[in-house]
């Protein structure tokens, strides 16, 4: 890759940082714009306590000067305001020894796994008796540090007019189930507690939720995210790590309770015959048009002028306030799931991290195709490109 993050942090460390190599020098670094791609995967309704106390915003630490970008690697910090409680439970040193320190160690120490999270599978694979070493790390807290790279990606996007949304379709059993062009009504989704477009469906959305915090449980749903103005050519045919459907899945599996990626029709391909599933092309006043868009925008790996359409499924939160079987890792009994203070529903705040990660995959490929040292060759590479592909 040559638009690239890597994250570090714990939920309930210091704060989280970011590193984002390859973007290119001279573009507007809008620090405004990234904080409120930060607040938006903080709203939601069914959301826990945690997005009561932190309002998160990102402190600059490299790759910009005078609000411009330089071309070398960029360093963001997200501090974590709850550190204050957790100073010494979270220390990276040895806390000292004394009996109030000990007590505070003791009631945040887990020993007990949470199925469906990384809690099992973690501890044994990196050696750990205390969960804590684990899940600090697993929770979806990382997030925020994917948000706050994906809006970076999008100040590049931005630059070649290229525009995302992101909506829920789906929660528990209850789908929303619209017409409504979500770019025309982004408004719309950015007002709603529960990210959709067509906002009647809210109270039907908001029972269902409200049932399941009674009954101390979660719900998961369905997401997608769209993204227009794309080149055609983007990604490639020529190996299996350079499709871009294939890195677009990826990186959205790897969100936290992510289950499955479509594109386009996805698993409705299915039931459908070819000849109604694939996109017929046609001429119109010199210029490539389609009727339809099945494909989702994407065909042989690589963008084809259409809207980019990506769907996902995600599960329901595995920490819940009525627990789940499970064992204890110290003394090998069964017990009840550990319960750590968590969200009845996050399906809100994924599909904005999604949409973050589906953007970073875009600003790649952009970055790949039409250089990447600084903006004005890639506008001149990007622009030279489009006289030829489009006349």
């Amino acid at each position: 890759m040559i638009f690239r993050f890597l994250t570090s942090g714990e939920s309930h460390g210091k704060g989280l940082n970011v590193i984002i190599d390859g973007m290119p020098s001279g573009i507007n670094f809008d620090e405004n714009f990234i904080n409120s791609e930060l607040k938006r995967r903080q709203k939601g309704y069914g959301r826990g306590g945690r997005m009561k106390i932190e309002a998160d915003t990102v402190e600059v630490l490299s790759g910009v000067r005078f609000s411009q970008t330089l071309g070398s690697p960029i360093s963001l910090f997200i501090k974590n305001k709850d550190f204050e409680n957790w100073q010494t439970v979270m220390s990276a040193i040895e806390p000292e020894k004394t009996s109030e320190n000990e007590e505070k160690i003791k009631e945040k120490t887990i020993y007990n796994v949470r199925p469906g999270h990384a809690d099992f599978a973690g501890a044994l694979k990196y050696n750990h008796e205390d969960i804590r070493n684990i899940l600090e790390r697993s929770s979806a807290r990382e997030t925020a540090s994917r948000v706050a790279a994906g809006a970076v990606a999008k100040l590049l996007l931005r630059e070649f007019n290229i525009e995302g949304v992101s909506f829920v379709t789906q929660i528990g059993k209850t789908k929303v189930e619209t017409d409504l062009n979500p770019f025309e009504h982004k408004q719309n989704i950015e007002n709603s507690e529960f990210h959709i477009i067509d906002t009647s469906f809210e109270e039907k959305l908001k029972s269902e939720i409200d049932e399941a915090q009674k009954d101390g449980d979660t719900l998961g749903g369905n997401i997608e995210i769209r993204f227009k103005n794309l080149p055609v050519g983007l990604g490639s045919h020529t190996q299996w790590d350079k499709r871009l459907d294939g890195l677009i899945a990826q990186a959205v599996m790897s969100i936290p309770a992510i289950k499955s990626v479509e594109i386009g029709l996805g698993k409705d391909c299915a039931q459908i015959s070819g000849s109604k599933t694939h996109d017929e092309i046609f001429i119109n006043d010199g210029k490539f048009i389609r009727k339809t868009n099945n494909a989702g925008g994407l065909e042989g790996g690589m963008t084809n002028g259409e809207e980019l359409t990506v769907k996902a499924t995600m599960k329901a939160i595995p920490t819940m306030r009525t627990p789940l079987n499970s064992v204890s890792l110290k003394d090998k009994t069964e017990i009840s799931a550990h319960f750590e203070r968590s969200d009845t529903c996050a399906v809100c705040a994924c599909a904005v991290v999604a949409e973050a990660m589906v953007a970073i995959i875009l600003a790649d490929a952009m970055c790949e195709k039409f250089t990447h040292d600084n903006l004005e060759d890639m506008k001149n590479c990007y622009n030279n490109y489009l006289k030829r592909t489009e006349g």
